[in-house]
This record gives structure tokens, C-alpha cells and sequence, in this order.
């Protein structure tokens, strides 16, 4: 039986960190081993850290035995680890400038707790993101069950920065909108492999949005707002990624980065209140020509 888990608590996890990876969860206990299990496996990124923050009906998915011990085994690989629970429940973007709040590190790893990275993901993104100076860098995250389902037409949407990212002004109904579509089941392993990237080579390319596994300067992400437009938004709401990362977008750039070693565990989401798209509302409250 496992014996109790220290949660830690914010004051000491407050540190001036290179990286914190921030995970937010609910009712995911299996999952949420899963992706502790991916950040425990990561390599090259030394003493980063890690807040779960949980929102779950019952226990906290962190006290389940198998991600109790993912987290010993983070904490013993050297990587603080700070469980906290965030109820009640504000909505999706109020949890995550909860989280984003916890940390002072230069970049913050926004990783759903739905998805496993592969070894050497996090040094790769730490790696463009110092390289390319913009405001995020993201993994798109793969379908597996997709892996047959070729989307050629979704291909065309891929398009590479040839420099380092600008601020762009991404909005619905524009080409720039539609980047999001090779995002899509399988369509970035399938681009990937005609790539024939050698190892350790990588692309930024450009995007609308990613989901999943995004990581920020956490100094150009608070510039931009963060997610304090939480307060603007019904607690029943989704798309607050997409609000947040269209203002760094236009104030710092961004990109997408291959290959990209995220992959979507494919469960049944635990966010079935989705009355409202907050960028619907973020980008209406900036006025047309914002």
C-alpha cells in the first residue's frame, strides 16, 4: 500500500526555474499516470518542475497508487512536485491562471493530462523556443488510431517559418484560421514522415492555434494577458487556449514544432459543459479591427 504523499506547497515549489510544466486534470487518474509517466521519462531538461493541479468530483487522480508514484519518481529524478486542488470550479481558463500563477520559471509547459510525451519531447521545445525567441512553441498531438487515415488534402496547410516567427493577427474566416486543420487525427506524424528529418532535426512551422502541449515564455504569455480574461467568460466554456494563445500570437509570434512527440491518449473528455467558445468572446470584446 502506498504510504502518504507530501502535496508540497507553493512557497517552496516557487523557485527560478528554466521550465515548469503545468498539468491540469479532472476525474483522469489513469491518464494523469500516464502523462506523469511521459515527463518522468524526459531527458535534457534538468530540475524541471511540475504543478497537477486537481478538480476532480472525488479523491484527487494524483492519490490513485499509479500516479503516486509517478510523482515519487519525478521527485526522485530530481524534479519538484507541487499537488494543489483548484475547487470549486471556475471554468477552464480561471484553473489555468491558477496554475500559471504557481510558477515563476522562465517557460511554462501547458500539457493536457491526456496526453504521453515521448523522451527527448521537452528538450526539443525548450530547445525552439530559446532558438526561435517567439512567445510559444506547441506539439500538436497524434491520433494513433488515425495513423492509417491519410488527410493529404490537410497537408497543404503546412507551412514553414524560414526565419524566426512574427506577431501575427490570426482570425476566423482567414487562410491563417484554417492552419488548424493539420492539427487534425494523424496528419503531423503523416507530414513528418515527408520530412525525412534526421535525428535531432527539427521545423517550426506556422499555426493558428495548438492543443495540448504547448509551451510559453511565461514573461510574453503574462504580457499578452495570460488568462485573466477568465473573469469576461461563463464558467462553462472552452477554446480558452485558443483565446490565450491569439494575443501572444499577435504580440510575440509563435510556431509549431516537428517532429512532435505528443500523442493523445484518445479518452473520453471530462468537459462536458461547453456552451461557450471563450475566444468568441475575447476576440468580441477587442472590437472588429483589434
Amino acid at each position: 500500500m502506498n504510504r502518504p504523499l507530501d502535496a508540497g506547497t507553493p512557497a517552496q515549489f516557487r523557485a527560478d526555474r528554466l521550465v515548469d510544466v503545468l498539468v491540469p486534470t479532472r476525474n483522469r487518474p489513469t491518464e494523469l499516470a500516464v502523462t506523469l509517466a511521459g515527463l518522468a521519462a524526459q531527458e535534457g531538461v534538468p530540475g524541471f518542475g511540475v504543478v497537477v493541479s486537481d478538480q476532480s468530483d472525488g479523491d484527487p487522480g494524483y492519490l490513485h497508487p499509479a500516479a503516486a508514484t509517478m510523482v515519487r519518481a519525478l521527485r526522485h529524478r530530481g524534479h519538484p512536485v507541487l499537488l494543489t486542488r483548484r475547487l470549486p470550479r471556475r471554468g477552464l481558463a480561471e484553473h489555468r491562471s491558477f496554475l500559471l500563477d504557481a510558477s515563476v520559471a522562465r517557460y511554462v509547459l501547458f500539457l493536457d493530462d491526456d496526453v504521453w510525451l515521448e523522451p527527448g519531447t521537452l528538450r526539443r521545445l525548450v530547445t525552439a523556443i530559446g532558438e526561435l525567441g517567439c512567445g510559444f512553441v506547441g506539439n500538436g498531438v497524434h491520433g494513433l488510431s488515425y495513423l492509417d487515415d491519410v488527410r493529404p488534402d490537410t497537408h497543404r496547410h503546412y507551412r514553414e517559418w524560414t526565419g524566426r516567427p512574427v506577431p501575427e493577427r490570426v482570425r476566423p474566416g482567414t487562410p491563417e484560421w484554417d492552419r488548424a486543420q493539420i492539427h487534425s487525427a494523424a496528419n503531423l506524424l503523416h507530414v513528418t514522415a515527408s520530412l525525412a528529418l534526421t535525428d535531432g532535426d527539427w521545423r517550426a512551422y506556422q499555426v493558428s492555434w495548438v492543443g495540448g502541449c504547448v509551451l510559453y515564455d511565461r514573461a510574453k504569455l503574462v504580457d499578452a494577458g495570460g488568462f485573466d480574461f477568465w473573469r469576461r467568460v461563463p464558467a462553462r466554456h472552452q477554446g480558452e487556449d485558443v483565446a490565450a494563445q491569439l494575443a501572444v500570437l499577435a504580440r510575440h509570434g509563435g510556431a509549431g514544432v516537428l517532429p512532435s512527440g505528443a500523442y493523445h491518449l484518445e479518452s473520453p473528455t471530462t468537459v462536458t459543459e461547453r456552451d461557450v467558445e471563450a475566444w468568441e468572446v475575447v476576440l468580441a470584446s477587442l472590437g472588429p479591427d483589434a
